[in-house]
């Protein structure tokens, strides 16, 4: 293992091959091209043991997704990282889509902010892309001394070169020091990109918009909160957001903030819709549980409206009454067509058609876990005063845990991946028999035609059977890149 203060660097050139870019920079031209793009054959999995009692490195895990392979849907490699305690949560890219005409640069770098320790690691995955090394990381010390920021969350790559990372607060877990990190291209810190006074509220996700030289970021919570598990007290005593932050691009001021109230509580995961020209988008507001689109005035500022709205379920042997569904994440397929999204509590994956955005179809529903499938001790309430459950379908012979959390989908939009780990302090709270069994990915088949998900029978990776035990599996990337990592200017 490294020590707290070493810099594990390896020599690289920023070089490299063009892959599938036609005009020698990273991605597609367009949302449609990348449509057409090679099927994926590895994805890279965040996979945790901080939390789970588990003494070992979060590792990045490789899993073979190609149907002709011999080890098609198991874990080909695993890259731990130099220290215990990380939290490995969510990934982005050193370049992408964004740097499409830039033929200098090369999607090679994933990187890899630890929620807890605050390091954020860079993973060489072009060397070898089935065999992924670690190039460098960011110490959090120095990111604390230089720009007061802590709890990196969301990374994206920026056309500039640049890289662009939400922190969720200061070292003492507040969410008043919370703000976002500018990085240059070889991971060296730059500064804080939001103008003084003008952090957001509450941090979490964000996407940007050059067109409409906008960008918006939502609101989990105060670290010192919610990484101590949920507890509702906290939403009652103002630790939690219900805001969008509405900043001027790249300019970093703040130019609105969006109060989305008693609809709106926790909005976690944000996209606009890919089409560079379009002014509209969504949020997936967690603990309210509702999909909300944002959208463009004509005197410039922004607006919402809820367009989707999943109702809290009267429920037995819980610990409230109510349970509502938790959308925890969701994504759009690259032709704007559908919108998917998760209800990690009540267990089902949910496919709409947004051609209208105002007014999204539902076409498509799967139950893959939560904690109303038959057999658990939890009971849904119907108006008629009976209880009932969902059937949840075994794969393989095993029975799905926990329920579905981080989603991916193919770039023809034909295959959604999903893991089912939260973050491993609500994961004991919520689903402590993922901790004891580990967690898993599943591939469900969409029907982009009529609509419609269906399990694949033939996938299922089980990370209850590691080598250092039980993991907690969480965001998936593809090596070319995917709908919740490349943005098109």
């Amino acid at each position: 293992m490294a020590t707290e203060t070493e810099v594990v660097v390896a020599p690289v050139s920023n070089g490299g091959s063009k892959g599938c870019c036609k005009y020698g920079g990273p991605g597609y031209a367009t949302p449609l091209a990348a449509m057409s793009g090679p099927s994926e054959k590895l994805i890279y999995v965040t996979a945790v043991y901080t939390g789970t009692g588990i003494d070992k490195p979060d590792y990045l895990a490789t899993v073979d997704v190609d149907p002709s392979s011999p080890s098609y849907s198991r874990v080909i490699h695993r890259l731990p990282m130099p220290f215990v305690g990380d939290e490995l949560h969510h990934s982005g890219w050193n370049s992408c889509s964004s740097c499409h005409g830039d033929a200098s640069a090369d999607r090679r770098y994933l990187v890899l902010p630890s929620l807890i320790s605050g390091r954020i690691y860079a993973i060489d995955t072009k060397e070898n892309p089935r065999a992924p090394s670690l190039y460098k990381y960011v110490d959090p010390k120095e990111i604390a001394d230089k720009t007061g920021l802590a709890f990196p969350h969301t990374a994206h790559c920026l056309a500039t070169g640049e890289i662009l990372v939400s922190c969720l607060g200061d070292e003492e877990g507040n969410a008043k020091g919370n703000g976002f990190l500018l990085l240059d291209s070889d991971f060296n810190i730059k500064n804080r990109w939001e103008k003084p006074g003008h952090s957001p509220l509450f941090g979490y996700d964000f996407w940007y918009q050059p067109r409409h030289k906008t960008m918006i970021s939502t609101s989990w919570g105060a670290p010192k909160a919610f990484s101590k598990g949920f507890n509702l007290q906290h939403v009652a005593d103002g630790l939690y957001g219900s805001h969008l932050h509405v900043y001027s691009w790249p300019g970093g001021e703040m130019k609105q903030l969006i109060d989305l109230g008693p609809t709106g509580l926790l909005p976690l995961e944000i996209r606009f819709l890919h089409e560079p020209s379009k002014d509209t988008g969504f949020v997936g507001s967690a603990l309210s549980s509702n999909m909300i689109r944002f959208f463009k005035n004509s005197d410039e500022t922004w607006n919402h409206e809820v367009v989707v709205s999943v109702k809290p379920l009267k429920v037995e042997n819980w610990i409230l009454p109510e349970m509502p569904g938790l959308i925890t994440d969701f994504l759009i397929s690259l032709d704007d067509r559908f919108i998917y999204f998760v209800n990690w509590l009540h267990g089902d994956v949910r496919q709409y058609n947004i051609e209208d955005p105002k007014n999204p179809i539902l076409t498509g529903q799967i139950w893959v876990g939560g904690l109303l499938q038959k057999g658990s001790p939890v009971k849904a309430v119907g108006e008629d005063g009976n209880t009932f459950q969902f059937d949840v379908p075994q794969i393989k012979g095993n029975s799905l845990r926990g329920g579905p959390q981080m989603i991916q989908l193919s770039l023809d939009g034909k295959r959604l991946y999903a893991t089912n780990s939260l973050f491993s302090a609500w994961d004991l709270q919520f689903y402590p028999e993922i901790m004891e069994k580990g967690s898993h990915i599943i591939q469900i088949d969409v029907d982009t035609d009529k609509g419609g998900l269906t399990i694949n029978p033939d996938f299922f990776v089980d990370f209850g059977d590691e080598p250092d035990g039980p993991a907690l599996a969480h965001e998936m990337r593809y090596p070319g890149g995917d709908c919740t990592s490349d943005i098109w200017i």
